[in-house]
């Protein structure tokens, strides 16, 4: 039913209503509609969000976004997490058609009377939906005068467009009638869902020894533990460790993912189960639970989640294998079929057959993750969810976060976009995304259009620069500066980024040409680094890394995807963008990256001024505005045009990062680094 005044195409939308939008805890979304009706008479419209006790928030007014266009708007804020629901209400307003018709009436002589009377029979009627707290007598005034036949009829005119009657009728306008669209629903979730910054390494790797001639020995837990200090000096909110269970014996990979293994090599940690136990269990070689434990708490001391690996597959050695063959899929000789992605063959993996016992590996999960949510983890790295049916993960999800709605799942899907999207709507809190290989500034900008705009009600990007898998072309041939760019684009980008150890260090060497595996892969051996060796010789980048935390921990713009807005400038090497946020205070941020690590560009950068926030003699360009670049801690006076020169030897990085300074905005801004 369309109802008595139209309200059409209600934005977000997910799945015509069916699932919720989503939303973080002080997050500002728009919601938006088509509202009109028939003849010339005016209309108004709002947002009424309800909280998870159902019950109405502030009145949220909508405005038309564009003149003519009929499509309304208004930017809300959930406070809280839980389930909420927002609706649009649209009305007609009879004191704004009576506005504009009296403005042409009155002073020509037409009907003044008549209509001077009709303004003070509406006012009536809305001054009974004023709080007499709130201005009611003001509203009481105007029907006073509109009807006090000895004033002039300007001066009574006048009386009822007064600003102080005008705001309180805008507070509590006369709406008759309304059309409500139906409650839609809305998850807001915890602030980690959104913004976050991941660093991701191997246990078996930290405090491992190698030596020529010897058998390997790996780090431990123990061992791992004492990298933390440094991940949470480099500003990093979570730790995301690999799988940790015991690895198969059978058809153990060896170096370089090669087919035989021998007797010291350590294997894939992907391929999970043995002896020694399965999903439930640790590595022996990395310690036990209490060591996990210790993990987990040294970690929290230094202000960082741990989010753990969930990989649903088995080594041929599982416990499952035996326990549960009918998890598997048997091929017509009685053999189990490992895990194909061709070319690449995973013969030491046995994929699980959902469709023979999907209640039964559905309880298995439960289990499993409630175990390990035991241990603290709250937040998990789901490995190719895209080989498991998507309603599986909707049972999965849903059950844990009914119980548990702090629970993080990140989607690592790197497939098809239907698939990628449909996991996020089900229950996926984060997704990984094409951002590894959208590398030009056409395509940057048109994907990240896509993921700010209408997929940000539901699908929330984690910006991996790179994976243990993932070694793509840009960083193994653009050196230092490439590695620079990825990372200032991440973390600016995107309220979520990540890191896999090894990235600081700029490893670009990969196993083959045209490959994107790297050479001499931590996914089979042991990879121990000289941190303190690369320190010594300027050869991390780690100090670039930790600024970008710094600055993503003290801008509140950078921690939000939907205000993602580009800019022009005139060379196709140099893309510009801003990210603007009112809360907790005004912030912009303005960045711009040259993304040739080759090369030195020159370009003009054409400012939207509107976007950025800034006073109406900014917009109109006769004004400069400062700006810092807090890469370099240079200031600079900008305007509408702007002359940019950025080389990748640039002592920081090939980029501006641009604060715009308090003066420049209204609101100004607190000078701290911690929200």
């Amino acid at each position: 039913m369309i109802g008595r005044i139209p309200v059409l195409d209600v934005h977000p939308l997910v799945d015509c209503g069916r699932r919720p939008a989503k939303a973080v805890a002080g997050e500002t979304f728009r919601v938006s509609a088509t509202v009109f009706r028939e003849g010339h008479d005016a209309v108004g419209a709002n947002v009424v969000l309800r909280d998870p006790d159902g019950r109405p928030g502030p009145w949220t007014p909508m405005r038309e976004l564009a003149p003519g266009t009929d499509r309304w708007g208004a930017d809300v804020t959930p406070d809280a997490e839980g389930r909420w629901t927002y609706a649009v209400e649209a009305w007609g307003d009879p004191i704004g058609t009576w506005r504009h018709n009296a403005g042409i009436k009155v002073p020509a002589g037409i009907d003044a009377e008549l209509t001077l009377a009709e303004g003070a029979g509406l006012h009536e009627r809305a001054a009974a939906g004023v709080p007499e707290e709130d201005g009611r007598a003001a509203v009481l005034e105007a029907v006073d005068a509109l009807r006090d036949a000895s004033r002039p009829v300007a001066a009574r005119l006048a009386a009822a467009l007064a600003p102080e009657v005008t705001a309180v009728l805008d507070r509590h306008p006369l709406r008759e009638p309304v059309t409500a669209t139906r409650p839609l629903p809305l998850l807001v979730e915890r602030r980690r869902a959104l913004f976050g910054s991941w660093y991701e390494f191997f246990p078996r790797s930290e405090g491992a020894v190698v030596r020529e001639g010897e058998p390997p020995v790996p780090g431990t837990l123990r061992t791992a533990a004492e990298r933390l200090p440094a991940v949470a000096a480099m500003g990093f909110d979570v730790v995301y460790l690999p799988p940790i269970h015991p690895i198969g014996e059978a058809f153990r990979k060896g170096p370089n993912n090669s087919l035989t293994a021998g007797p010291d090599d350590v294997g894939s940690p992907w391929a999970i189960g043995s002896s020694a136990g399965g999903h439930d269990a640790i590595h022996p070689d990395l310690g036990t639970f209490e060591d996990f434990d210790r993990f987990v708490a040294r970690a929290r001391e230094l202000e960082m989640e741990v989010a753990l690996d969930f990989a649903l597959q088995c080594s041929p050695d599982h416990p499952w294998v035996k326990e549960h063959p009918e998890w598997f899929h048997h091929r017509p000789d009685g053999s189990i079929a490992y895990a194909e992605n061709p070319p690449k063959k995973y013969q030491d993996i046995y994929p699980i057959a959902f469709d023979r016992d999907m209640d039964g590996i559905v309880g298995e999960t439960l289990r499993i993750l409630r175990m390990w949510m035991s241990h603290g983890v709250r937040i998990f790295r789901v490995d190719n969810p895209h080989t498991k049916p998507v309603v599986f993960w909707e049972k999965v999800i849903g059950e844990i976060n009914r119980t548990d709605p702090d629970v993080v799942f990140l989607a690592e899907a790197f497939t098809r976009p239907a698939m990628m999207h449909t996991l996020a709507k089900i229950g996926f809190q984060q997704s990984y995304t094409y951002f590894t290989w959208r590398n030009g500034k056409d395509e940057l900008t048109e994907y990240l259009t896509e993921l700010s705009g209408d997929a940000a009600s539901y699908m929330r990007p984690n910006f991996f620069v790179n994976t243990p898998d993932i070694l793509n072309e840009y960083l193994q041939t653009g050196g230092r500066h490439a590695f620079e760019i990825r990372a200032v684009l991440a973390a600016t980008l995107s309220p979520t980024w990540g890191v896999y150890s090894g990235y600081e260090l700029c490893e670009s060497t990969p196993v083959r040409p045209g490959s994107e595996e790297y050479l001499d892969s931590e996914k089979y051996q042991l990879r121990p680094r000289d941190w303190a060796a690369a320190e010594r010789a300027g050869t991390t980048i780690a100090p670039l890394i930790t600024e970008l935390n710094r600055l993503r921990r003290r801008h509140p713009a950078l921690q939000e995807l939907r205000n993602l807005r580009f800019h022009h400038a005139d060379n196709p090497s140099v893309i510009v963008y801003s990210k603007r946020s009112t809360r907790p205070y005004a912030d912009t941020v303005l960045t711009v990256v040259n993304l040739d690590p080759h090369h030195t560009h020159e370009a003009t950068v054409s400012l939207d001024l509107a976007e950025l926030g800034l006073t109406p003699a900014q917009e109109s360009g006769a004004d400069p505005f400062p700006v810092r670049d807090e890469l370099t801690g240079e200031t600079y006076h900008w305007g509408r045009d702007n002359y940019v020169r950025l080389e990748p030897g640039r002592a920081a990085a090939p980029a501006h990062i641009l604060t715009l300074r308090p003066s420049s905005q209204t609101g100004g801004s607190p000078n701290h680094d911690r929200q």
